[in-house]
């Protein structure tokens, strides 16, 4: 029996948990110069080394929430929480480029279990009125690995070698075993769902392609061919993977695309890819600002980026409070017009922009973040039954890792392109590629202009981040429901008694 007090110790176990994922998301960036001279690595190896983990993470979200609903969550939790320490293991102990590729691959497998199954425990163990403060807890533990990542990796390169930032991940883990064996009860979905082979390799096929496309045009432009090829395919092959979940007479599909027919599903999906679109595309341009414009290394811009994490915790706590009054539809839709004017403002810093400044707007960009997406996932999450909790979150965070990915692309290609228009005319081409670069060598004139060049390009970013935010506002009016606490239903057809379906 779960009783109250272990509720939030299971919470606690999936905090840590998704706290190992948040921090792997950025402490691999600050030790990629140490891997490029120990490893003898390459720029493509470099590269790899991230994309092997999302694009395996890509891959697997979908069948992972299904396996979780069929053959039970906890026994798949304790499973990737050892696939994710052992990686991290093997991770810190590689020898060569390839054999690192290869174990950040297998991290990404672990991390596709742990994400969705993490959250939909929590629709197990809380109910609605509990519900949106665990989401909160969990989706800050997963922000703080953010800023964390940058400070712990830079300390640890300090003192100890590359390895030793793939190894803070084991005693996380080995904490978040004990913790889910303990208090974490067995659940299941739907346990007489078939398995959905077209579906699985449909789904992976498109999603790969649709996130390995969007990282090589953020790398390369959106005028690469061989990138917008890519995108195309991902897209075609995502649209037959729907085509074909809607053939469901002969089998049972691998996403139930009747969740789509509830708007409280549906709205916070899609408003929860929005804000992650937002977030992880500011989180991309914020870290290099703080290094070139203001000369910090890693440890200094990860401290820079803590009022993001407070206005995140203030926002979440009074939208829990607000929400239950009135509704997560107005508190959704003020949460992305805040980050909608924070990021408009802050198109206006330069070069001499004081901290003060840069820190008032970024804090209040986390308070909206705080407003929109703990909410919009608990919209999205009180739609589903317990069934369909593993699969429904599995579909949730695919739609949440293709919209960062997404942003960090879109965001990055307009910083870089602003950033070369900006450019004198006679700038080295190595200057023209990193602005990073273009400080280091040797010229004082070149070094201010990159500068000013990369605060110019930021600044153009945040006004389409903003642009998406404002859209994301109205949208929020429009697919929610006036009220968010619409009791889930019972049957594949949700029928919600909000949608009149």
């Amino acid at each position: 029996m779960v009783t109250s007090t272990s509720r939030w110790y299971a919470l606690g176990a999936l905090a840590l948990s998704t706290l190992a994922i948040g921090l792997d998301t950025t402490i691999l960036s600050v030790a990629l110069p140490t891997l490029s001279r120990d490893l003898h690595a390459s720029t493509g190896d470099l590269q790899w080394f991230t994309n092997a983990y999302l694009l395996v993470l890509a891959a697997t979200l979908l069948p992972a929430g299904m396996l979780g609903d069929r053959f039970g969550r906890k026994k798949l939790l304790l499973g990737a929480l050892i696939v994710f320490g052992a990686a991290s293991a093997a991770c810190a102990w590689s020898a060569t480029s390839g054999q690192l590729i290869a174990a950040r691959a297998v991290l990404g497998l672990g991390a596709a279990v742990l994400m969705p199954l993490s959250g939909a425990v929590l629709t197990v163990l809380f109910d609605d009125r509990e519900r949106s403060k665990a989401l909160s807890v969990w989706l800050t533990a997963s922000a703080l690995g953010i800023p964390l990542g940058p400070l712990l990796g830079g300390w640890l390169l300090d003192h100890f070698w590359w390895g030793s930032v793939f190894l803070i991940n084991v005693p996380l883990v080995a904490v978040a075993l004990v913790a889910v064996a303990f208090w974490v009860p067995e659940s299941h979905g739907d346990r007489g769902r078939r398995f959905d082979p077209l579906g699985v390799v449909l789904s992976a096929a498109g999603l790969v392609a649709l996130t390995y496309g969007i990282i090589e045009a953020g790398e390369r432009g959106w005028g690469d061919a061989r990138s917008l090829i890519t995108v195309v395919a991902g897209v075609v092959l995502l649209v037959i993977f729907v085509l074909t979940q809607r053939d469901r007479k002969r089998r049972q599909p691998l996403v139930d695309l009747a969740l789509f027919r509830s708007r409280a599903f549906t709205g916070g999906a899609v408003l929860a890819t929005v804000a992650s679109f937002g977030m992880l595309g500011l989180l991309f341009a914020l870290p290099q600002f703080f290094s070139i414009a203001g000369g910090e290394d890693a440890f200094g811009s990860g401290l820079r980026l803590l009022p993001v994490i407070g206005g995140l915790l203030i926002g979440a706590r009074v939208a829990e409070k607000a929400a239950a009054r009135i509704g997560a539809r107005p508190v959704i839709a003020a949460g992305l017009a805040l980050m909608t004017a924070a990021m408009a403002f802050g198109s206006f810093t330069t070069v001499s922009s004081g901290y003060g400044f840069v820190a008032a707007w970024i804090t209040v960009a986390g308070i909206g973040l705080g407003c929109t997406l703990p909410p919009s996932m608990d919209a999205a999450l009180g739609a589903l039954t317990a069934e369909r909790s593993g699969v429904g979150n599995g579909l949730l965070q695919a739609m949440r890792q293709v919209g960062g990915a997404i942003g960090v692309a879109v965001l990055g290609t307009v910083l870089n392109g602003a950033y070369r228009d900006d450019l004198p005319a006679g700038a080295p081409a190595a200057a023209r590629e990193s602005a990073a670069v273009a400080t280091r060598l040797g010229d004082p004139v070149l070094a201010g202009a990159a500068r000013h060049a990369f605060t110019h390009g930021m600044d153009v970013s945040l006004l389409v981040a903003a642009a998406v935010a404002a859209t994301g506002a109205v949208l929020a009016l429009v697919l929610l429901p006036r009220r968010a606490g619409v009791a889930p239903v019972e049957d594949d057809r949700l029928v919600l008694a909000e949608s009149g379906l």
